[in-house]
């Protein structure tokens, strides 16, 4: 059975990804088992896919064998492929008839740039399609066993991005710290020790739970747990590398207790 027969036997109205058309897909953060069918459709359909950096390897590996891959990733701090290139590239692979998968690492929406692609398609005509795709921060809350929200701990939770467009488009943390809500926080290593600094300022305390996950959903995945006024130093300590998110907030304390439950559970089931 082929991988479009399987995907039929799932999903049995599967999107046709026309001529000319891009389809902007999340990804997932790394592992194949959380790319929807949708992506997968796109994937298995695409005769170009021009995908980011963080794209997993083991997700590029299910497209179709003629498909085209064209890398145009973007990391913080390093050498990366200009936006608005990126965007006259899906035009122009539209424009010739290509059936187009632009592929982003998490959700095309999320810190992923795809609002700036999908105006430049719209105003050149190009019709396209976005495919949600389960984001970083959720992806590595729940592989951590942190919930992003939890009854009695907290009713709202702020989404951030601790790398700023511009040198003067900076966050406001002050106002972020005073809401007392848990902070998330992507691309958060290269300044996280300013950002911690800043949240104390605004008032958030030292010993505020804080946690780090990197790499989530990967071989790799590694999480720190400290406090807010000891969380940057610790991720300097263990020598930690990007892809990153940052947690603060008491949703990070639920991680322990959770673990905690777990490990008197399986005592007693082996007594």
């Amino acid at each position: 059975m082929t991988r479009w027969e399987a995907l039929k036997l799932l999903r049995a109205d599967v999107p046709v990804l026309e001529p000319g058309h891009v389809w902007l897909a999340g990804a997932g953060p790394g592992d194949p088992g959380l790319l929807t069918l949708d992506a997968l459709a796109g994937l298995l359909q695409a005769e170009v896919i021009v995908h980011d950096a963080l794209v997993d390897a083991r997700v590029l590996a299910l497209a179709a064998g003629e498909a085209r891959l064209e890398f145009a990733g973007k990391r913080g701090g390093r050498p990366s492929t200009i936006q608005a290139d990126i965007s006259r590239r899906l035009v122009e692979l539209a424009g010739n008839g290509a059936r187009v998968l632009r592929l982003k690492g998490g959700d095309p929406y999320m810190f992923g740039r795809a609002g700036e692609e999908t105006m430049a398609l719209a105003t050149a005509g190009v019709p396209f399609r976005v495919i949600s795709g389960v984001t970083a921060a959720l992806a590595a809350l729940a592989a951590a066993s942190i919930p992003a929200t939890m009854r009695g701990v907290n009713r709202s939770i702020i989404f951030t991005t601790g790398q700023s467009a511009d040198a003067r488009d900076g966050e406001d943390w002050a106002a972020l710290a005073r809401t007392g809500q848990p902070i998330v926080i992507y691309m958060a290593l290269h300044n996280l020790d300013s950002i911690a600094q800043a949240l104390m300022r605004g008032g958030v305390a030292p010993e505020t739970p804080a946690a780090v996950i990197v790499s989530v959903a990967r071989a790799e995945e590694d999480v720190l747990v400290s406090t807010l006024g000891r969380i940057a130093g610790d991720a300097q300590a263990r020598r930690l590398e990007p892809p990153a998110i940052a947690v603060i907030g008491q949703i990070v304390a639920q991680r322990q207790r959770l673990q905690t439950m777990v490990e008197l559970v399986a005592s007693a089931s082996a007594s």
